[in-house]
């Protein structure tokens, strides 16, 4: 538990300073201003007072506990301080100072000895190199932080690796006037760590909403864990850098280049986070999520008084997957009842601009009664020939009984309407000033209900897999010490795992392929096979569709001329006419597993980048979703005639390959580019394996 340190009855300041501008003084200021509750306690040996409030030469002569206490002094010193703590009987230390782990060798060994005072007297550390924490619940006012914005009490609660991140999320917050519950940023989380803050937001009722800000994992295994149990509970909105790492050159593979960066946005989603390329779209959704409840479905309800912001919110709604369905006959009687003349009875209702509260009120409870619909969406420009206000508290009233989520696109000029204003907020409604901004945030509370109502499936065992086979491969290449396996050593992992393959077999030179071609059969494919040669096709590798003995003698001369100084064996193997050319692929990623890659392969899979991303272990529906998630999926399926192609043989093939790289970490990439889909069957038709 760490109510000890989110809701402290006292802090101690050790670094306490009388300098205006220095930490060591505006964190008391901070503590001040945000009226900390309990006792404050500087740490200083030369001044007797700061801010006004006694200081203390040493920790030790503080009278009482000590819930936390900040340090703020140069780095060296930091252990011995961690040390006195210790022994005083501290129960948390946030430490702000940096210099540590992230400058090298001389600050990890200070973090080294510090961590290790803590754990030997129990303390925990919060950070170091840290902001600190701030919770805003009025029994504590803990502003236990260096940073500038004094939120008001609220429900979302902020974690960030990055401070700067984290103060500019808060920030946000503040200017669009919406509270905060608490917020941490624990810079090197040498000690509390952010999965252990989420699990603890987790379980505090103030908290509906999450906002994590993360950049990368020590252990992802313990992060999915407790981000899937806390996910479960609430909302984690969540944000991560590096979508675009230049870590993804992993040139000798397509499906590294493809994979990379890609780690955290495939844990949120393996995890039931809700996941968000742009800060304020996240920040935007968090306020909906903080005060409406979560919809039942995608089906949207609007309700409008001016028609264009209408029509750009209905494009976005689409856009997020939301549906616009028509109206009951029964609430279109209603609403003839109630409406004016001018009025469009339909979804989306238009008041019209002289709607009162009558008319809202009218559109709202039949919205609200409306089976088909669950959610509303509002657009309310404030005319000054209507009484706003009164339009407000029918919102605000219907709002507060929390039947299905509304959010509003609010346009006026709030320093005229702020009644108006007030009464929106005291209804508890996220008001936006862009229709397409209200209109993310309500498809941002249909995700999360499709995320919740979702049946992510089951792993499949499969009966018909030789895994002894593949560990006896693997090792033979590993004590010749070599990565790259040949085509004869991949195809036999395939086999291994029934994962179906083009009839190939291999020859070492001319007079080998000219038997081999009579068993296989024309057409053919000829592929020099060499652990040099990655990409066979960009550099002449490749013949296909050879139809006779004369063809298939020209092509091996011409790859013998070539590639002379390598180790060139020649691959064989039975030519297809036509299919669709797919990519399945895998990449290792430490500690989590192997990202999966799916989507159109061939020549042009990284020109077209139209592929989707799993991580192991995949499930029969993560599976089925990764091959319709792509933008082609609908040729796949079959389009204006054309057949489609065996999806639900692909699908296996991705199941395969997860269940071959989970049971065999050591396979650092895979790529099977391309898989040939027919509308009976599928083949790989070409395979490269790279091994730890």
């Amino acid at each position: 538990m760490l109510d000890s340190l989110f809701k402290p009855r006292s802090v101690a300041l050790i670094g306490a300073s009388t300098k205006e501008l220095s930490i060591g003084n505006v964190i008391i200021k901070n503590l001040q201003r945000f009226n900390f509750k309990g006792p404050i306690y500087p740490i200083n040996p030369k001044a007797p007072e700061i801010r006004g409030i006694k200081a203390y030469p040493t920790i030790f002569d503080v009278p009482g506990d000590i819930d936390v206490a900040h340090i703020v002094i140069p780095p060296e010193q930091v252990p011995q301080a961690v040390e006195d703590c210790g022994k005083k009987g501290v129960k948390n230390i946030i430490i702000n100072t940096a210099g540590f782990k992230e400058m090298g060798a001389h600050g990890e060994a200070l973090q080294d000895d510090f961590v290790a005072r803590g754990k030997k007297y129990g303390v925990r550390l919060f950070g170091p190199n840290c902001q600190g924490i701030i919770n805003t619940d009025p029994e504590f006012n803990a502003y236990c932080d260096f940073t500038f914005t004094y939120p008001e009490p609220g429900h979302i609660s902020i974690v960030a690796q990055s401070g700067g991140v984290g103060a500019f999320i808060m920030q946000n917050f503040f200017d669009i006037g919406v509270g905060m519950r608490m917020y941490a940023s624990n810079g090197n989380a040498c000690d509390i760590s952010i999965p252990e803050i989420m699990r603890y937001w987790g379980n505090d009722e103030g908290t509906r909403v999450i906002v994590l800000y993360i950049e990368s994992v020590d252990d992802p295994k313990n992060f999915m864990e407790i981000a899937r149990e806390v996910a479960a509970k609430k909302p984690i909105l969540a944000m991560s850098a590096g979508r675009t790492a230049e870590g993804a050159k992993a040139a000798t593979s397509h499906t590294g280049g493809l994979a990379g960066g890609k780690s955290m946005e495939l844990i949120f989603k393996k995890t039931g986070i809700l996941s968000f390329t742009d800060a304020q779209e996240m920040c935007q959704a968090a306020v909906a999520f903080a005060s409406q409840p979560i919809p039942k479905g995608n089906r949207v309800g609007m309700i409008t008084n001016t028609g264009g912001p209408a029509i750009i919110a209905t494009d976005e709604l689409v856009d997020g997957g939301l549906e616009i369905p028509p109206l009951s006959q029964e609430a279109e009687e209603k609403l003839k009842l109630t409406m004016f003349a001018s009025a469009s009875i339909n979804n989306p209702i238009d008041v019209v601009a002289t709607a009162g509260a009558p008319q809202f009120r009218s559109a709202l409870d039949v919205m609200m009664d409306e089976e088909q619909i669950d959610s509303v969406y509002i657009n309310f420009v404030t005319p000054p020939f209507v009484d706003c206000p009164a339009v407000a508290r029918e919102f605000a009233e219907v709002s507060l009984q929390r039947r299905k989520p509304i959010v509003c696109n609010y346009m006026t000029d709030k320093a005229q309407w702020t009644e108006t204003s007030a009464i929106l907020k005291s209804g508890g409604i996220p008001c936006y000033e862009f229709p397409g901004t209200a209109a993310k945030a309500l498809a941002a509370l249909s995700r999360y209900s499709k995320i919740k109502s979702a049946d992510n499936g089951k792993v499949q065992s499969f009966d018909n897999i030789h895994p002894e086979t593949v560990s006896a491969i693997i090792s033979i290449a590993k004590s010749e010490g070599r990565e790259m396996l040949n085509a004869e050593e991949a195809y036999n992992i395939l086999e291994a795992y029934g994962i179906p393959f083009a009839q190939w077999t291999t020859a070492e030179n001319l007079a080998d392929a000219m038997v081999a071609s009579e068993n296989i059969g024309f057409p053919l494919v000829l592929k020099a096979d060499s652990p040099e040669i990655i990409h066979k096709s960009d550099s002449g590798g490749v013949a296909v569709n050879l139809t006779s003995p004369v063809a298939l003698s020209s092509a091996i001369n011409k790859m013998k001329a070539n590639f002379t100084g390598t180790n060139l064996k020649y691959f064989l193997q039975k030519y297809y006419a036509g299919g669709k050319e797919l990519i399945i692929g895998a990449k290792a990623e430490s500690g989590l597993g192997h990202i999966i890659v799916f989507g159109m392969g061939g020549i042009f899979v990284e020109v077209l980048k139209d592929v989707s991303f799993g991580l192991t272990p995949i499930s029969d529906y993560e599976s089925k979703e990764m091959i319709n998630s792509i933008k082609l999926a609908p040729i796949l399926h079959g389009i204006r005639g054309q057949k489609g192609v065996a999806t639900g043989l692909l699908a296996e093939i991705i199941e395969r390959i997860s269940a071959l790289v989970t049971n065999h970490p050591e396979i650092q990439e895979l790529d099977l580019n391309p898989v040939l889909a027919f509308e009976t069957f599928a083949v790989a038709v070409d395979a490269r394996i790279k091994i730890k």
